[in-house]
């Protein structure tokens, strides 16, 4: 199943449909999926070389075209027992980070409906899924591949997490800006509502998926007087339940009193073909996780303006 890079590219530049693609393999007897949009290709189990000391779920390096590139022992990072032995290798790019996961099999490619993907319900810290698609004839569980690949490089989490200290004036113009941020994953949300308010953002409304985003945004669009008195710009993964980033935007672009509300793709899934399917949409600007100085800094170019 190594991946077709045109019909890719075409699935990729539709724009507003709400909808996407899973990869569905498996793990014992589990389903679970992960966006095409996350994978590079699907191969054959590799030869892997060890790597001393490295993270327990890393079971050491393969080399696919002469580069070296981590392997993830999926099923022992998500205690999952394999019925067999592990067949294939989904190798992906998440956070401009190249990764590879070991799984049971490979079985096919679902096109959904973002609205159709329910939220995990809340059964601990650790369930590592985002996501739930019923269908016919069984449950597929859509994986956080993002924490999991900022468990084991800390480096992600310092990203998300560090940012350059600004001058006193700068953050007291940045105390009454409002912003709403979409983020379906629990641990990234809380760090970058948690990032930004240290950085003086204090005015943060945040949610779970884009459907809740959009919903409080329409109230906000049916109130008197100007907009920017109740929201200064929209930061929004793409990747999420009910209404992904790319549906937002469009919405928001087509509704008559938001439509000039700035809006910052803030997702993993930032390659060449996404960000031209932002552009296309009107996004305001697209920065790929965890790059919070970046997100910091376009902040400020769209809502300080010259005041800093």
């Amino acid at each position: 199943m190594a991946e077709n890079k045109a019909d890719k590219k075409g699935i990729l530049l539709e724009t507003g449909t709400n909808e996407f693609e899973i990869v569905e393999f498996s793990i014992g007897s589990v389903n679970y999926g992960i966006n095409v949009a996350k994978v590079r290709e699907v191969i054959t189990r590799a030869p892997v070389t060890k790597m001393p000391q490295a993270h327990p779920y890393i079971d050491g390096l393969f080399t696919l075209r002469g580069r070296a590139i981590p392997l993830v022992n999926l099923p022992r990072c998500l205690n999952v027992q394999s019925t067999e032995e592990p067949k294939n290798i989904i190798v992906t790019e998440i956070n401009n980070y190249n990764i590879g996961f070991l799984v049971d099999n490979v079985s096919r490619i679902h096109r959904i409906s973002w609205k159709d993907m329910e939220p995990a319900p809340e059964v601990g810290d650790q369930s590592r899924v985002v996501g739930i698609i019923k269908m016919k004839d069984k449950i597929v569980l859509l994986l956080d591949f993002e924490t999991i690949i900022a468990e084991i490089n800390p480096e992600i989490n310092a990203k998300l997490t560090t940012f350059e200290e600004a001058e006193s004036v700068v953050k007291l113009h940045r105390a009454n800006k409002h912003i709403v941020v979409a983020e379906d994953s629990p641990m990234l949300r809380d760090l970058l509502v948690t990032t930004l308010t240290e950085s003086g953002y204090h005015y943060i409304k945040d949610f779970s998926n884009g459907q809740s985003a959009w919903d409080y945004l329409e109230v906000l669009s049916g109130k008197e007087g100007p907009i920017e008195n109740y929201v200064g710009i929209v930061v929004t993964d793409i990747e999420m339940p009910k209404m992904d980033g790319h549906r937002l935007l469009k919405l928001i672009r087509n509704d008559s009193k938001l439509q000039d509300v700035p809006v910052v793709l803030f997702s993993s899934l930032i390659s060449d073909e996404m960000r031209i399917k932002g552009d296309t949409l009107g996004a305001s600007g697209q920065i790929s996780k965890p790059e919070i100085n970046q997100l910091i800094g376009i902040l400020d170019s769209l809502l300080l303006n010259d005041k800093k």
